[in-house]
């Protein structure tokens, strides 16, 4: 059986996403997706979310990342360009 190949991607998330159970929330839907990475707040007000795993899960986490936890209002979602770098073997809230 041929591995899945890993996409990595870096999504910043805007709006009211602090304070409201957005990194809680990332952190079980993306290990519910089976990817692995990181979810942090940024000095900003954003959110910052790298993950890695099969293309479909981060297409998957993508949409969801528009809708966040119901306390959320997300704005807007930007696809940046992802950090060089390991990432964690599942995924961590820093």
């Amino acid at each position: 059986m041929p591995e899945l190949t890993e996409t990595r991607r870096a999504f910043r998330i805007h709006g009211r996403v602090q304070g409201v159970g957005f990194r809680m929330w990332t952190y079980r839907t993306a290990s519910e997706l089976g990817l692995r990475g990181t979810v942090r707040n940024m000095p900003d007000g954003t959110v910052e979310v790298v993950a890695a795993g099969p293309l479909e899960a981060l297409d998957r986490l993508r949409t969801l990342l528009h809708e966040g936890p119901p306390a959320a209002e997300v704005a807007r979602v930007d696809e940046t360009e992802p950090p060089a770098g390991d990432l964690p073997a599942g995924f961590e809230i820093r």
